[in-house]
């Protein structure tokens, strides 16, 4: 398409929307929906509605919400450059090395693990795989063009084409009637089992990438000749509503996964594990090696592009330290971390997590109204803030003394990690406030 046209043809929507669904697709996302059917029991539904607003919608509105500011660093700079850049830096290392990196060679680890012979050391072959692997995905983030396209176009139809050989039988045993009797919600998910799947959805670590992808959609879209405002920001939320469907379906499914087998694996620690037991019920050793091998493809699609993405980061905001460095760091680190084991790294994700989720829904939400705030200019730093610290601290307590009271546990919903919500509320009407007599002079 060329010149400024109002709207994309029908195909070239789905394109778009195609392309922002499989910037989202990471392997690591697939073990989360799986393990919440299993631990939810009886209360799937609502823990699986809990996990589609912050694994799903919330997402889809960070793209539509940076769309609008123009970038990430445009839309944190409302409450300050120096926040921009520290909480900026912070999404790239949680989707980088602390946490997403590392949990795509732990996940494509664990679907391998079954395939081992009976009494070979788990750890020695957990370090020799994660050092080939990180080895690999550094080689490949140094040339990734046309070797990384291939692996995307291969093992994204190819993962899904698995999802539906894991689900459909899962979906046809509930639809029968043949589901075991599903066991009562067992923690986190025997109390305020959505509350839980909406702190659950902060794994998916989506808010904190979609924040980053929004720029680029747009200029895909303009790209495409798309070229006014309004025109690209219906094209973004077109395609943002062709992902979120995408990623609801692939959710929902393997929770269904979850539930069916919510009986027999009763203890369960992680999703990997559930889709393991499930192709391998379903057909035998040769559906846990397929498993396996689309595992480890599409982890090392998602590392690779990751290294390369935050490398690139980190050495446009530092020039000094070149992008190579950057990408052995990351590597070697990554490396490293993901030898602690999958289910370490999700238990050190929930605290990281919940410092930088709270602050991201609210520049997301601010983001989608900011015309309005704008106009009070002190509503950001002041919400911002308030949220921020109430969630650093907690988080900070949960990681090194839980149990631990802190001021911010008396607040309103703060046993259900939703604290800070009255504290955004409060921000917002002291920031019109603090803003009002400003707003008053320069009138």
């Amino acid at each position: 398409m060329a010149g400024n046209a109002k709207a994309l043809s029908p195909k070239a929507t789905l394109m778009v929307g195609a392309t922002l669904f499989s910037m989202f697709f990471g392997a690591g996302n697939l073990i989360l929906p799986p393990l919440l059917g299993v631990q939810a029991g009886t209360a799937t539904l609502p823990a699986t509605i809990g996990f589609f607003i912050t694994g799903v919608g919330l997402p889809v509105l960070g793209i539509v919400a940076v769309a609008l500011a123009g970038t990430v660093r445009e839309l944190a700079d409302r409450v300050h450059p120096v926040f921009s850049r520290v909480f900026v830096a912070a999404v790239y290392l949680a989707i980088g090395p602390c946490l997403a990196i590392p949990r795509t060679s732990s996940t494509a680890f664990e679907m391998l693990a079954p395939l081992l012979p009976a009494g070979i050391s788990v750890e020695v072959v957990r370090l020799v795989f994660s050092v080939a692997f990180f080895a690999l995905s550094f080689a490949l983030a140094m040339h990734p063009g046309r070797l990384t396209r291939l692996l995307g176009r291969v093992t994204g139809p190819a993962l899904i084409l698995l999802i539906v050989g894991v689900v459909v039988p899962s979906l046809v045993s509930l639809a029968t009637g043949q589901v075991q009797v599903a066991p009562a919600p067992v923690a986190p998910y025997d109390t305020n089992a959505a509350v839980q799947g909406f702190l659950t959805g902060y794994q998916t670590m989506d808010l904190l990438a979609s924040l980053t992808f929004g720029l680029v959609i747009a200029t895909n879209i303009r790209n495409l000749g798309v070229t006014d405002t309004g025109g690209v920001m219906r094209e973004v939320c077109r395609a943002g509503v062709i992902a979120g469907v995408l990623m609801m379906a692939i959710y929902g499914g393997l929770a269904v996964v979850g539930f069916d087998l919510s009986a027999a694996l009763a203890g369960a620690t992680n999703g990997a594990e559930v889709i393991t037991a499930s192709a391998t019920m379903h057909y035998g050793t040769l559906g846990t090696a397929v498993v396996a091998a689309i595992f480890l493809l599409a982890c090392l699609n998602v590392c690779t592009g990751l290294i390369s993405c935050c490398g690139t980061y980190f050495a446009e905001e530092l020039p000094r330290v070149p992008y190579r460095v950057w990408a052995i760091g990351f590597a070697a680190f990554s490396c490293v971390i993901s030898n602690f084991g999958l289910d370490a790294i999700l238990a050190f994700s929930v605290p990281l997590l919940n410092a930088l989720y709270p602050v991201a829904i609210v520049l997301v939400i601010g983001g989608m109204a900011h015309r309005l705030l704008d106009a009070y200019p002190l509503t950001w730093p002041v919400t911002v803030g308030l949220v921020g610290v109430s969630s650093v601290v907690v988080s900070l307590r949960d990681a090194f003394a839980p149990g631990v009271w802190v001021i911010f546990d008396a607040l309103p919903f703060a046993d259900m990690g939703l604290g800070w919500v009255l504290l955004a509320v409060v921000g917002i009407v002291l920031g019109v406030c603090l803003s009002a007599p400003g707003k008053m002079r320069r009138r």
